[in-house]
């Protein structure tokens, strides 16, 4: 009697079409059938620490991706604090230069300041001068003295012309200034003319017209007329000597 065969064949009905059927003795079947579950659990023990290895690569992949992702950041973050290091630098240069700037403005307020206060008290002494002046303008060698002396002056100059009129006939009328008048005066004296043609004259203020000497009935003696011809201008000096 033969032994029984076993045929052995791969899983799927593809593969056993594609694959020779393997003819087994029953004796070896036991043992091809405990080789056969051996490499069945090595298999699946394998595919399991297939599975783990593929889990254990996606975890470190996304833990790398993760470090990457955290790297970039930190890279960005470094890149922003050197820029604001840079800022910082920029702006902690551009406060000094701002403190000096400022440190020279107050300096030179400062001395503003004091010019200002020197400025103030002088203007403050010169005020109080003003006022003193004012003062002393208003009081009894002021204006008013000024003008009590102005007003005895005239009032001497009006006598001193009154008693020209005496010594020397004369009117009032329109004529010249008081320089050319004593100088057309003196000439007159100097040249030795007999007579004064009619012209105006100025004493004081008051336009005087003196009257020619052709008419006798004035004076009888021609001493008495060359008398106050002559001190006619001593006269006038004496008046504008006290003007």
């Amino acid at each position: 009697m033969e032994p029984k065969k076993v045929v052995v064949a791969p899983e799927g009905d593809e593969q056993i079409q594609g694959e020779k059927i393997k003819a087994l003795q029953w004796e070896d079947y036991e043992q091809e059938l405990a080789r056969l579950c051996s490499l069945t659990a090595a298999h699946n023990e394998s595919m399991q620490k297939k599975h783990l290895l593929e889990e254990k690569i996606q975890s470190i992949l996304r833990v790398e991706a993760e470090s990457l992702n955290l790297s970039n950041e930190l890279d960005e973050m470094r890149e922003t604090l050197e820029h604001r290091k840079l800022v910082m630098g920029n702006t902690s240069m551009k406060s000094k230069v701002l403190k000096e700037k400022v440190k020279k403005e107050e300096e030179q307020l400062s001395n503003d300041i004091r010019s200002l206060l020197v400025a103030g008290t002088a203007l403050s002494l010169a005020k109080k001068r003003l006022q003193d002046a004012n003062r002393s303008l208003t009081g009894e060698m002021g204006c008013g003295h000024l003008k009590s002396m102005q007003r005895l002056v005239r009032l001497r100059q009006q006598f001193m012309v009154s008693q020209i009129q005496l010594l020397y006939p004369v009117k009032v009328g329109a004529g010249l200034e008081i320089e050319q008048e004593l100088e057309s005066f003196t000439n007159i004296i100097r040249s030795g003319q007999k007579s004064l043609d009619q012209g105006s004259l100025t004493i004081a203020g008051l336009h005087l017209t003196v009257v020619p000497f052709t008419k006798k009935s004035f004076f009888t003696d021609k001493k008495e007329v060359q008398r106050p011809s002559h001190l006619l201008p001593a006269i006038y000096k004496f008046l504008f000597a006290i003007l």
